[in-house]
């Protein structure tokens, strides 16, 4: 199971790039993966094929657009068939004994 934070904006069209990025947003919520939308990029949970194509499609759709496009990806892979977006936060949460800001 892949747990992938990326954002992705074309770094050509201005201050505010909302427009470019919510067509990038529609694109991983038609995927039915798991995913959370963060003020600063998406995380997004599956197989590796799963998250590396969807990543592959928000790009296609933002090519053809841009002359420049600014990408960030982190990975975290576990050889698990479990979902790990909450677990992280809630091990922690245990760890603290308290609930934290999500």
């Amino acid at each position: 199971m892949v747990l992938a934070e990326f954002s992705m904006f074309p770094t050509d069209k201005g201050e505010s790039v909302s427009a470019y990025v919510s067509q990038v947003i529609n694109e991983i919520d038609k995927s039915g993966l798991n995913y959370k939308l963060t003020p600063m990029g998406t995380v997004l949970e599956g197989s590796w094929d799963e998250v590396m194509g969807l990543i592959t499609r928000c790009f296609k759709i933002l090519e053809p657009q841009a002359n420049r496009i600014y990408s960030t990806i982190k990975i975290d892979y576990r050889k698990t068939d479990k979902s790990r977006m909450s677990s992280k936060i809630e091990k922690i949460e245990s760890i603290l004994n308290k609930e934290i800001k999500k």
